[in-house]
C-alpha cells in the first residue's frame, strides 16, 4: 500500500467501529509551526559540541559553520519544493519512494527512524546527567525513564500537545540565544553596562595564530564535527502535514532557514570567539558558552547554561520521538512497516507507532547504561552518518521530483530550488566529498562512522531490495493509482 496519510482539519476526524482514527489531524497551529522550524535548527549540539570544533579550528570554525550551513539551506530548499507540493507525515522518505522507487523511500525512511530511536537515548542520558547533578537523591536512570515517560505521555495524548511543550521549548532556547548575542556583542563593543571584559574584543577572531591557526584543512575538520548539530532542520516539513494550511507551513519554514542559520549559528559562535581566544583552556573545560559567560563574569553560568542544555535536550526528545513516530506512520501507510503503525486513535494520534519507536529508545537507553562502550557505541557511530544519508537521497529525489511537478502538476511549483539542476547537482557533490573526508579521519571517528552507518545502509538497502522482488508487482500498481489521484507521476519501483 503506498497511499499518502489522510490528514484532516482538528476535530473533524471520526472513528470507526473498532475504535481506530481516520488518520492524522491537523492539530498543529501556526504558532507551533513556526517555533518548531525555528527550534528545530538549534539542537543540543550546538551548545556542548562547538568547544571541540572551536579548539579543532579556531576562529575558522565559522568557516565551517558556514559551509554546513548553506549546505543545510540548499537541502532544505529542494525539501521544500518537494513538500510544499506535497505536503506528508513522512516527507522526505515519501518524495524518495515517488521519486526514486520504493526501495528508496524504505530504505531513507527506515533509517531515519533509526537514527531518532537512538537520539532519544543519548538525549534522555543527557537530560539526566543535569537533572541527576540537581537532584541526586533521583539515580540518572530515574531520571532518563522519568524524561521519556513524560514526553512520550505527551505525544500519545494529541498532535497539539506536542506542538505546545515544543513551542515552550523552542521558546526558551530562542531566546537565550538571542539574550547571550545582545549581551555578548554589547560587551565586544565595550558598552556593557557593569561588565568589564578585558578579553572581549573582535581582535580575537585573528590575534591568537590568525584567523585558520591550523591551516586551511582544519575547516574541513571542523565540518565533521559540526555537521550533525544541524540534523532536524527538515522536522517542519514533517510536522507541516498535521497543520491547518501545509503548503504555508513548508513554505515560510523553507524560506526563513537562512535567517535562522545565519542567527542562531554564526551569531552565537562568533560572539564565543569575540568574547575569549579561541585557544583559552576554558573553552574546553567548561565549554564554550559557559566559558563566554564566565568571561563576563554573570554569576552561576554553568548552571545557566545546564538549563538551556536541558531545555535543548528535552525539546530534541519531544521532536524526536514525533518525528520517529511520524516516519513510523508513514512506512506503515506505504506497506513498508506493519499495517497496524498506519492506524490512529480518535484523536489523530498513531499510537502504535509512538510506543514502539519509544519502545526501542528504552532499549538504547539500557545499552547506554550497562554497554556504553560496546552495543551502544555501535549504535550511535552505525546513525551517526544517517544525516548525510538523507540529504544525498532528498538531492537525487528532486532532481527527478520536479521534472514530475513541471510535467503533470506545475501550479504545486510554489517553492523553487534556486538554478535548478546546477545547486542541486553541487550540494550532491558537497555530500559525497564530506563522507569521503570522513573515511580518512580516525582522530575524530570519522571513518568509523561512515563505515558502520553504511553496513547499517547496506543491510537495510537488502531487505528492501528482497521485499520489492517478493511483492513489487502489488506495491507498484497501488503507487500509480495513488499518483493519479493526486496529480504528480508515481515513478514505478526500480
Amino acid at each position: 500500500m503506498t497511499s499518502q496519510p489522510t490528514l484532516q482539519q482538528s476535530g473533524s476526524g471520526h472513528t470507526d467501529p473498532d475504535g481506530h482514527g481516520s488518520g492524522l489531524q491537523a492539530g498543529l497551529k501556526n504558532r507551533h509551526l513556526t517555533m518548531i522550524a525555528i527550534g528545530g535548527v538549534i539542537g543540543a549540539g550546538l551548545f556542548v559540541g562547538s568547544s571541540s570544533g572551536i579548539a579543532t579550528a579556531g576562529p575558522g570554525i565559522l568557516l565551517s559553520y558556514a559551509l554546513v550551513g548553506t549546505l543545510v539551506v540548499l537541502v532544505m530548499r529542494m525539501l521544500g519544493e518537494m513538500s510544499a507540493a506535497n505536503p506528508t507525515s513522512g516527507s522526505f522518505s515519501a518524495h524518495a519512494d515517488r521519486a526514486l522507487g520504493g526501495w528508496a523511500g524504505f530504505s531513507i525512511g527506515w533509517l531515519y527512524w533509526f537514527f531518532w530511536v537512538v537520539v532519544l537515548a543519548v538525549e534522555s542520558t543527557a537530560g539526566a546527567k543535569i537533572l541527576s547533578g540537581w537532584i541526586p537523591a533521583v539515580p540518572q536512570w530515574g531520571w532518563a525513564l522519568i524524561v521519556m515517560l513524560v514526553l512520550t505521555a505527551t505525544n500519545l495524548v494529541s498532535v497539539g500537545s506536542y506542538g505546545e511543550f515544543e513551542f515552550w521549548f523552542a521558546g526558551i532556547k530562542v531566546v537565550a540565544i538571542a539574550a547571550f548575542i545582545v549581551v555578548g556583542l554589547l560587551a565586544v563593543l565595550g558598552v556593557l553596562p557593569g561588565v568589564h571584559a578585558d578579553q572581549a574584543s573582535f581582535s580575537n577572531l585573528t590575534g591568537h595564530g590568525g584567523f585558520l591557526p591550523h591551516g586551511p584543512g582544519s575547516i574541513l575538520t571542523g565540518v565533521l564535527l559540526v555537521v550533525f548539530s544541524f540534523m532536524g532542520s527538515e522536522i517542519a516539513t514533517l510536522a507541516a502535514g498535521e497543520s491547518e494550511d501545509p503548503q504555508r507551513a513548508v513554505t515560510k519554514a523553507t524560506n526563513s532557514i537562512i535567517w535562522r542559520i545565519a542567527v542562531f549559528y554564526l551569531g552565537s559562535i562568533l560572539i564565543v570567539v569575540s568574547l575569549i581566544p579561541w585557544n583559552a583552556k576554558s573553552i574546553t573545560d567548561k565549554g564554550s558558552y559557559v566559558a563566554a559567560l564566565d568571561s563576563l563574569g554573570i554569576a552561576h553560568a554553568g548552571q545557566i547554561m545546564n538549563f538551556i542544555v536541558l531545555t535543548s535536550v528535552l525539546s530534541c526528545l519531544n521532536s524526536g520521538l514525533y518525528t520517529a513516530s511520524r516516519m513510523a506512520f508513514s512506512l506503515g501507510q506505504r506497506g513498508d512497516a506493519p499495517k497496524v503503525f498506519a492506524r490512529t486513535t480518535g484523536r489523530g494520534v498513531p499510537r502504535t507507532a509512538i510506543l514502539v519507536s519509544v519502545a526501542f529508545g528504552f532499549v538504547a537507553v539500557f545499552f547506554n547504561y550497562k554497554f556504553p562502550d560496546t552495543v551502544f557505541l555501535f549504535l550511535v557511530n552505525s546513525s551517526g552518518a544517517v544525516a548525510l544519508f538523507v540529504w544525498l537521497a532528498i538531492c537525487f529525489s528532486q532532481l527527478r521530483m520536479r521534472r514530475i511537478i513541471q510535467r503533470e502538476a506545475p501550479e504545486k511549483l510554489v517553492v523553487k530550488m534556486w538554478l535548478y539542476p546546477y545547486l542541486t547537482w553541487a550540494a550532491a557533490f558537497l555530500i559525497v566529498f564530506v563522507l569521503g573526508y570522513m573515511l580518512t579521519d580516525t582522530e575524530h571517528d570519522g571513518r568509523e562512522t561512515v563505515l558502520l552507518s553504511l553496513l547499517v545502509a547496506a543491510v537495510v538497502l537488502v531487505i528492501a531490495v528482497v521485499k520489492q522482488k517478493l511483492g513489487g508487482g502489488r506495491r507498484t500498481a497501488a503507487a500509480e493509482a495513488t499518483g493519479a489521484a493526486d496529480g504528480t507521476e508515481q515513478i514505478p519501483a526500480g
